[in-house]
């Protein structure tokens, strides 16, 4: 029998995961309706479960999403001299 305790079968109730994430179970829930978690329906009273991997893949999409947009407000704060390289720098860190 597999390993219960591994990071890629555990799974979680969206109560816990909403409260990792600071967000509402109906967030939760759907954000897998949306495919953005994975999750599923288990048990005699079809109970909602998300997988716990998902849940760190999510939060590292969100820090990269994060990441991109700061690069992003970044270039778009940038003078023309700090993009290519030339001229004087408006802004210098």
């Amino acid at each position: 029998m597999p390993d219960s305790s591994s990071a890629e079968g555990r799974l979680l109730a969206p109560a816990h995961v909403a409260e990792a994430l600071a967000v509402s179970v109906d967030e939760v829930i759907a954000l897998v309706l949306e495919g953005r978690l994975r999750g599923m329906r288990v048990g005699s009273g079809r109970q909602w479960r998300v997988e716990e991997a998902s849940v760190a893949e999510y939060l590292d999409d969100q820090a990269e999403e994060a990441r991109r947009m700061a690069l992003w407000r970044q270039s778009n704060a940038a003078s023309f001299p700090e993009l290519w390289g030339t001229g004087t720098v408006r802004n210098p860190d």
